[in-house]
């Protein structure tokens, strides 16, 4: 770091997003990306704002707001609209939970809780998964923390019923719940349906997943009003034109064509099941994901070395060095013929470690 960088931000241990390598084709099997392209009409919508590039784009995001509000059933002054889910989550952040309110989240989840944590000079408390690598509810009961809940789970793919999520935000009150549902579409039950009937629940999504704009970096926020409201005051703060004219559109186009991203979705989980056989044929443990993601250990290798054979051998899928959880591997499922050349690489990697 330079010598000017603050003390503020001179700990700072940023996010590690997942590798984007350039010197060889990969299988891409470590990002959660869509394997299947957007929609025909994104590409059109796009193409038509394209000439538009000289003009701001609407700070109020009008067109998609609406359309997400019709598709969720809410209020457009119950939607915001950010720069990936990313974006929202850091304004929660940021809005909801300080010195008075902290943060409470599972020590294994979605990394970039600490880090907006962290940068945002907020205390937290990381709560211990269950053995099973699943969230106990029981943890997070009237707790008086602002409380956040990947669910599904990232990296395990588990996720808790409505049920249980209502309770803990039914039993917190005075502090809001923010629910990631980056993977609800590939099998979990989303909060939305929730937020009228609780001031406290901010449900947060994107549409680098199921709606495959991953590149387009689009996301949102459902919640009450004034929830909205107070997320809106800081993203009028720091960045009003927070998405472009083309993704605004983009995403529009995505969702009236929404019957064509819950087919992919179908498809996906699928491919999930079937690989899911594969592997535990072949000896592994796989967590019962809910999400585009298998979590997966062998006892015949450890996590770390069969990340490395893999990538040797051109197929990329994702390891984490926390020592719980590095004996896994977290794969992206993606098209069939992608699934089978994991499965049929597995196979040559065991053999030859024999």
């Amino acid at each position: 770091m330079s010598r000017y960088f603050t003390d503020k931000f001179a700990s700072l241990t940023p996010y590690t997003p997942g590798e984007q390598p350039r010197d060889m084709q990969y299988v891409k099997l470590n990002t959660n990306e869509s394997p299947f392209p957007p929609s025909p009409a994104v590409a059109a919508a796009v193409a038509a704002e394209c000439g538009k590039l000289q003009l701001y784009s609407d700070p109020e995001s009008t067109a998609l707001r609406a359309k997400l509000a019709e598709v969720y059933g809410v209020k457009p002054t119950q939607v915001l609209v950010s720069n990936g889910s990313d974006e929202a989550l850091n304004f929660a952040f940021m809005a909801f939970a300080d010195t008075h309110s902290p943060l409470a989240f599972p020590d294994i989840t979605y990394g970039f809780y600490p880090v907006f944590a962290e940068l945002n000079h907020i205390p937290y408390t990381q709560i211990p998964l269950k053995e099973d690598f699943s969230i106990d509810p029981a943890d997070y009961m009237a707790i008086g923390k602002t409380v956040v809940i990947a669910n599904p789970n990232a990296p395990t793919g588990l996720c808790l019923p409505l049920a249980e999520i209502e309770k803990i935000v039914k039993s917190n009150p005075d502090n809001v719940v923010i629910v990631d549902e980056a993977y609800v579409d590939f099998g979990g039950e989303s909060a939305v349906k929730l937020v009228d009937s609780y001031e406290n629940l901010l449900v947060i999504q994107t549409f680098s997943k199921s709606r495959s704009m991953a590149g387009a970096r689009l996301g949102f926020a459902i919640g009450s009003e004034q929830l909205i409201a107070d997320l809106n005051t800081l993203r009028y703060s720091t960045n009003p034109y927070n998405v472009n004219r083309m993704t605004e559109f983009a995403g529009v186009a995505a969702l009236e064509e929404d019957d064509y991203y819950k087919q992919n979705a179908q498809t996906i989980m699928a491919n999930r099941r079937w690989t899911i056989e594969q592997l535990e044929r072949l000896g592994f443990t796989v967590l019962p994901s809910k999400a585009n993601f298998l979590f997966a250990k062998s006892d015949r290798i450890h996590g770390e070395k069969l990340y490395k054979e893999l990538k040797a051998r051109g197929v990329l899928v994702r390891h984490f060095t926390k020592e719980r959880i590095a004996p896994f591997v977290r794969i992206t499922i993606g098209t069939m013929a992608q699934m089978e050349k994991l499965i049929e690489t597995i196979k040559d990697i065991l053999e030859a470690s024999l």
